[in-house]
């Protein structure tokens, strides 16, 4: 299996890439924000609770992401691995992806990170907003605070995968295509 977390600040495009390695690598990609957004959709009880965070900005607790994403993964094991979009997003959802993983016989073999500017998030995000009908990207205030939010609980993820060999960093600014060439190279090389 190889298995993928795909990195980046809100906005960074990690699930229009994600579409582009699932089709080529023929993965499986679980989208963080798309396993929210089913749960929200049929109002299940962990659907409702993460709608009440997202509406804020803020992050979703993690054992409510946890149980979402462990119950995506058994779903989807016989395929040649997963792209994890949206997830990890702490060393706590990190140790837990590893424990999900390993009952699988299998780890986490690179993450991946779309590296962007914060202005050029805001500008994209607001963008999205527009037409999305994302109630978390209806407004630059939220939008900042979910980049902010980032930066002060996620992106220490870049330490944790760095520490184990398995950090990636690839400039995800400019042409779709020329980003989705980078990361090729990069998965190629896994």
């Amino acid at each position: 299996m190889l298995n993928i977390v795909l990195f980046g600040p809100p906005g960074a495009g990690k699930g229009t890439q994600a579409n582009f390695l699932k089709s080529t690598f023929n993965l499986v990609h679980i989208s963080t924000g798309d396993v929210f957004r089913k749960n929200i959709k049929n109002q299940t009880p962990l659907g409702i609770l993460a709608q009440s965070y997202i509406d804020r900005g803020a992050l979703v607790p993690d054992q409510v992401t946890i149980d979402m994403l462990s119950d995506e993964v058994s779903k989807n094991t016989t395929g040649k691995g997963f792209i994890f979009d949206g997830f990890p997003r702490n060393i706590v959802q990190a140790d837990a992806l590893d424990f999900v993983l390993s009952k699988h016989s299998a780890q986490v073999d690179a993450m991946i990170a779309l590296e962007v500017e914060d202005e050029i998030l805001v500008k994209r995000l607001l963008k999205r907003g527009e037409t999305s009908g994302r109630s978390d990207d209806s407004s630059e205030e939220i939008v900042r605070n979910r980049i902010k939010i980032y930066y002060s609980e996620t992106a220490i993820l870049k330490s944790y995968y760095e520490a184990k060999g398995r950090y990636h960093g690839v400039d995800g600014v400019g042409e779709i295509e020329a980003i989705t060439e980078r990361l090729n190279a990069v998965v190629n090389t896994l």
